[in-house]
């Protein structure tokens, strides 16, 4: 039997993280795409106004709060507008992430550390922390947290970041299992690299371009649009039997083996 409503979001409010540029927006405006009030968030208010113009220009509802995730008052601040101002959040996408240092573990400070685990890690908690119960009063929920391959696989110059995606993954299973009881459901989604501002330095240069996608069978890095389509399907219908998972979407750079 044919169903067209899957993806349908209509009715939905979902408040996505570090959406005012690369993947979060493309996620925000797909989201407000398949219907969903999208709340717009990220640390400069004129970024977030010019997504929500982005969306409202195309039909979509959405409306800007920044907010800084490294502060919990921001964070708590976030969630109370958007409660006060549409009742619920069915769908929380935590985006926002930082990476402050490019080296190998050995030589990185405390308070890059401190930066990359709490900023990507401990304010997704928070977040987390903060909407799930009013999830799981309606019964009805979907968190989605963007971690990255970096979770899988080891470098010598991304070991921080590595380990806070990989925490995020955990955090995503924990967070399912304590919820399930309720219907809310948590996932992962972990990019390869995608064309953003995060990863300019590896596809701006034609020669670290070519060495970066030498690894990717699919020979390309990936586009912001290319993950958002992921989100919906995590956030909607079609994806209410996913929870704890991780989706790769990576153009086959985890797998690739080289020329046969």
């Amino acid at each position: 039997m044919r169903d067209d409503h899957m993806f349908d979001l209509t009715g939905k409010v979902a408040v996505v993280t570090g959406s005012s540029r690369g993947i979060g927006r493309a996620i925000a405006e797909a989201l407000a795409d398949h219907g969903a009030r999208v709340v717009v968030s990220s640390r400069k208010p004129d970024a977030c106004a010019e997504v929500v113009a982005a969306i409202e220009g195309h039909g979509g509802e959405a409306m800007a709060i920044p907010c800084n995730v490294s502060y919990k008052d921001q964070l708590q601040a976030l969630v109370d507008k958007t409660m006060e101002t549409w009742g619920h959040i069915d769908i929380l996408v935590c985006n926002a992430a930082v990476n402050p240092y490019f080296g190998p573990l050995k030589d990185i400070g405390d308070d890059a550390y401190d930066k990359i685990m709490n900023t990507n890690v401990r304010s997704n908690l928070w977040l987390c922390n903060m909407v799930i119960p009013q999830m799981a009063e309606r019964h009805e929920g979907a968190v989605i947290i963007v971690s990255s391959i970096a979770a899988f696989i080891g470098s010598g110059k991304l070991g921080a970041y590595g380990l806070s995606k990989a925490a995020d993954l955990a955090l995503a299973r924990n967070l399912a299992v304590e919820w399930g009881h309720a219907n809310v459901r948590v996932n992962c989604i972990n990019p390869g690299i995608i064309r953003t501002d995060f990863a300019r330095a590896l596809w701006e240069n034609p020669e670290i371009y070519d060495e970066a996608i030498r690894t990717y069978a699919l020979k390309r890095i990936g586009e912001p649009q290319e993950i958002a389509g992921a989100a919906v399907f995590l956030a909607s219908r079609a994806g209410s039997f996913m929870t704890g998972q991780a989706m790769v979407i990576d153009g086959g750079s985890t797998i690739y083996g080289g020329e046969v």
